[in-house]
């Protein structure tokens, strides 16, 4: 069994995770993609990050309906900030399964950063989405340890930052994200105050 681990804040969740997390299930033939939406992002500390129960409703109401995405709630259960080492760690511990780090190319730029990088090739190929503007490529210090594999993607001009903007400036999202997640949004008054 082959699955994808795409962690992220998801704050929202919008079509360009969508489309990444498709693309790298056909291109490297995974058998399932798991959502996992951070707890405490650790490089987000000190920033306003939405509470995690909407998070989480907005990932499951995004991927419904797609039988290859599923949501865990792994990270969001985890006490402390999240690390994606200790949820790779524990993805390997319940599931016999060849894993797959799903990111964005600008997030693996930054790899060497993480919380023990070398674990993290241990544990997983690195399935690196090119995103507009940045390079995709492994940090000097992690070339050639562990296992890459590029993911290709068409630009998607989305970012949950724009999204969140927008809704508090009273434009509209509608197409960038879901239609349940932006019924969500706008139900739970989400962004709206940020």
């Amino acid at each position: 069994m082959r699955v994808g681990v795409f962690g992220g804040t998801f704050d929202p969740i919008h079509v360009g995770h969508l489309v990444a997390a498709e693309r790298a299930r056909e291109q490297l033939r995974l058998d399932k993609v798991m959502f996992m939406p951070a707890g405490r992002p650790w490089l987000k500390a000190g920033t306003h990050v939405t509470e995690a129960r909407h998070r989480a409703r907005m990932v499951d109401l995004a991927i419904r309906g797609n039988r290859c995405f599923e949501a865990s709630p792994m990270e969001l259960e985890r006490e402390g900030p999240t690390y994606t080492v200790d949820t790779l760690e524990e993805v390997a511990g319940r599931i016999k399964a060849e894993l797959y780090l799903v990111v964005g190319g600008d997030a693996v730029s930054d790899l060497d950063r993480w919380r023990r990088p070398r674990r993290i090739l241990q544990l997983a190929t690195v399935a690196v989405v090119a995103r507009p503007g940045t390079a995709g490529r492994m940090p000097p210090s992690l070339e050639g340890v562990g296992r890459c594999a590029a993911v290709e993607c068409p630009p998607i001009g989305v970012s949950a930052t724009d999204v969140r903007r927008r809704v508090r400036s009273g434009r509209t999202v509608r197409y960038m994200v879901p239609d349940a997640v932006n019924e969500y949004i706008v139900a739970n008054g989400l962004y709206a105050d940020d």
